[in-house]
């Protein structure tokens, strides 16, 4: 299978048929397993294979195929899912810290993300230093010596800023950190974190994998030692792990996630042509556009694809952004990305309003900035809709 092609990975990858020989995966719904005699179940709790299993908050058949599946893609060693994209990102994290490390974090993160850092860890004696995550110079002045883990969202939510993978790889494993990257916005079809340098990389399944709404679910990937080794343990002994039937649903995103996400970045490229320069507009944000100030990155660490989503700065703040979702026909007023259907959200009151308003205007997130995740919609339907929408926010 390594030598398979990325669609064919995603269409077999990981595939395990029970003694009926089904076509479409089959869904395990057993919370536990059988054993033939007293002597399989010791030993099966002293070590298990790859086709034995103890229990489904250890390890699911169905689970298992995702797992396999999703790290052909990523070209990862293995992966762990988990029960939502947060419980990944929590159990990446706190299953290598412990009191008195040292993170040093870019500072633009989804609104969950940094309430981990800063008020989780931080109440459990880990240190904490946030960065400005493209500055390069910013992260070689914080790291140190004692610095365990470096932590950043690769494109980053809401703003889409583009992270060097590569070049803060480099600066981390040089003091022994260790990277985690949440790579939800660059998506798994784009992005070769791990090849880049990633140690760890984080997917809230949710999002693209899923990409239809259905189910919550999140994938922690990278090596043999890293998943098993340390994260496993934590993550089976405080139940974070993935439903047999969300895993399925996984499973069946998995077999289209090339031609969706492809479909996505190309007519988000296409709104995002087509809208910047509108004159409600502050300024259209997406890493396609050759105005973006990581475009440059993006050619190399994305394949020049700028992701699914852009983000529309409207003139006249809040009730302007307000008017222009409220006068949207075709996309949804929801909170989730990477979705079929396009989806509108307003980051400052929902996604990221707990944020004070000193650090949303350090970030970006201005009142008037909307996010705005490309669905399969047709594209010039899309864009005949914003643009009305757009004119209809200055009214």
């Amino acid at each position: 299978m390594d030598n398979w092609n990325t669609r064919t990975k995603l269409v077999h990858g990981g595939t395990r048929r029970s003694q009926y020989n089904e076509v479409s995966e089959a869904i395990f719904l057993t919370q536990g397993f059988v054993y033939d005699n007293a002597e399989q179940a010791e030993a099966r709790f002293i070590e298990t294979g790859p086709d034995e299993f103890i229990y489904a908050r250890y390890g699911n058949p169905t689970v298992s195929m995702f797992e396999q599946r999703i790290a052909l893609l990523e070209g990862a060693e293995d992966a762990f899912a988990t029960a939502s994209g947060m419980a990944a990102v929590n159990g990446a994290l706190t299953s290598v810290l412990k009191a008195g490390d040292h993170v040093v974090s870019a500072k633009a993160l989804f609104g969950s993300c940094l309430h981990i850092l800063e008020n989780i860890l931080s109440n459990f004696g880990v240190e904490v230093t946030f960065v400005d995550g493209p500055n390069l110079d910013e992260w070689r002045a914080a790291v140190r010596p004692d610095t365990k883990l470096c932590f950043f969202e690769s494109m980053s939510n809401p703003t889409l800023e583009v992270i060097d993978i590569k070049g803060v790889s480099e600066i981390a494993h040089s003091v022994g950190a260790l990277v985690v990257v949440d790579n939800v916005f660059s998506t798994p079809v784009f992005s070769k974190a791990i090849e880049q340098g990633a140690d760890v990389v984080v997917y809230s399944a949710t999002k693209h994998i899923d990409g239809q709404g259905r189910a919550l679910g999140g994938v922690v990937l990278g090596t043999k030692d890293f998943i098993r080794g340390t994260l496993e343990p934590y993550m089976k002994h405080t139940g974070g792990s993935l439903s047999p039937f969300n895993a399925w649903i996984m499973l069946k995103g998995l077999e289209t996630i090339d031609l969706r996400v492809r479909a996505q970045a190309d007519a988000a490229l296409k709104l995002a042509e087509a809208v910047q320069g509108h004159p409600a507009l502050i300024r259209a944000i997406y890493p396609g556009l050759k105005n973006h100030a990581q475009n440059a990155l993006v050619q190399t660490q994305l394949g020049g694809k700028g992701g699914t989503v852009l983000s529309l700065d409207i003139k006249g703040g809040k009730e302007a952004a307000f008017k222009f979702l409220n006068a949207m026909t075709i996309a949804v007023i929801s909170n989730n990305l990477g979705d079929a259907k396009s989806i509108a959200t307003h980051p400052a009151t929902t996604t990221h309003q707990r944020l004070s308003d000193e650090l949303k205007d350090e970030l970006g997130i201005s009142p008037g900035l909307v996010r705005f995740s490309v669905g399969l919609e047709d594209a010039d339907d899309l864009i005949a809709d914003l643009s009305a929408a757009l004119d209809a926010s200055q009214l």
